[in-house]
């Protein structure tokens, strides 16, 4: 059996979609000599030769097409079919069907969706990737779904909830562990020092639906009650909301407590975590929020918007808020940072919890998927 895994569209591990591949990768079984059950084998771009397989014993096919995302798209639409069976895929995995996937299958696909369809499908997005996403989708003979609130917002766009598997992203515990006490309080993660006490939010500035603006006005909101020493530090590359988000800082009375760091590398995002006194997570257009597992694991506690994926996959750890509620955010900060109690216990719960999500799972599920189609 040889497993084919699409890298077009992973932003070369620079965006969600890409860490979860390159996570993906790092968990997958290599091509050995005692491992003669099926071949894996990566393709895309010259530029990814080694994003995915390096260290590993994993084959990569390079494919001479231009770095350009309509480029990208028009090979799927066009060469994807020819080029798989050319390579002897029995199945191939496509874990980036935001941005390519074919419209049509002659060796059997399974499509990882990671976010919620309903904006690409109904926005203002481009004829041919409406046409990619909802087309592929239909066609492909499996998907699988990062979470029950992805497979539900597939559902109601009319795909069989039969060919719909949900297998839930892992978090790298090797990465993502409660550290050691701080001995000063300064947190030194590069290539920042930061002041304790903080309350952390990392997310790319992309959106209205991400709420930046409006944790901080509940964070201005909770200086004006406590007078608290705390900062709030918006870790996440720049986007199309960028300008919003820049403006709501420099408006804030607060504003030289508001950190924003701009792209932060994910390796170092553990201690970053476990440096703040509490992650805050107010995006409502989440299909998996792992932000909110990676700080648990980290062993902080937990806030977080009420919609979306977010209550599957926070369950009983975090504490709860209407995102658009800035008196309920601001109500949820005080807490953390007023009942010792009530934070210890969101600690121990949380660590517990992101327990259960683990990348070995995620692998295995997804072979035995891939298998299945065989």
């Amino acid at each position: 059996m040889k497993i084919g895994i699409d890298t077009f569209g992973t932003d070369h591990a620079r965006s969600g979609i890409g860490t979860y591949l390159l996570s993906f990768a790092s968990n997958l079984p290599e091509n050995t000599e005692e491992n003669k059950d099926f071949k894996i084998e990566f393709f895309g771009t010259e530029l990814d030769h080694y994003t995915y397989t390096s260290g590993k014993k994993l084959d990569y096919k390079s494919i001479q097409v231009p770095e350009s995302l309509q480029s990208q798209r028009l090979w799927h639409f066009t060469n994807m079919n020819k080029f798989a069976l050319e390579q002897g895929y029995n199945v191939v995995l496509y874990p980036a069907v935001e941005k390519v996937l074919p419209i049509s299958f002659k060796v059997p696909g399974v499509a990882v969706v990671n976010s919620v369809l309903s904006n690409e499908i109904e926005g203002k997005r481009d004829w041919t990737q409406k046409l990619q996403i909802k087309r592929g989708l239909y066609k492909i003979p499996k998907i699988i779904a990062a979470s029950n609130f992805i497979k539900k917002d597939l559902v109601n766009h009319g795909i069989s909830e039969e060919k719909i598997e949900v297998v839930h992203n892992g978090i790298d515990h090797k990465l993502f562990f409660p550290a050691v006490e701080f001995e000063t309080d300064m947190v030194d993660v590069k290539p920042f020092a930061i002041k304790k006490p903080y309350f952390i939010y990392c997310s790319r500035l992309s959106g209205s639906e991400k709420k930046h603006v409006e944790l901080i006005k509940a964070f201005s909101l909770f200086k004006d009650k406590t007078h608290l020493p705390h900062r709030l530090v918006l870790a996440g590359s720049d986007g199309p909301y960028s300008s919003e988000v820049h403006k709501a800082a420099y408006d804030s009375n607060y504003a030289s407590d508001i950190f924003l760091t701009g792209h932060f590398p994910h390796e170092n995002l553990s201690r970053l975590y476990s440096g703040s006194e509490a992650c805050i997570f107010p995006s409502v257009n989440e299909g998996v929020g792992l932000p909110v597992l990676e700080a648990m694991a980290s062993g902080v506690p937990v806030l977080c918007s009420s919609s979306c994926a977010l209550p599957e996959i926070g369950g009983s750890a975090a504490l709860y808020f209407d995102s658009d509620n800035i008196e309920e955010i601001c109500s949820c900060m005080e807490k953390i940072v007023t009942d010792s109690e009530l934070k210890e216990k969101m600690i121990k719960n949380g660590i517990e919890w992101a327990k259960t999500f683990n990348w070995e799972d995620t692998v295995s599920k997804t072979l035995n998927i891939m298998k299945s189609l065989v």
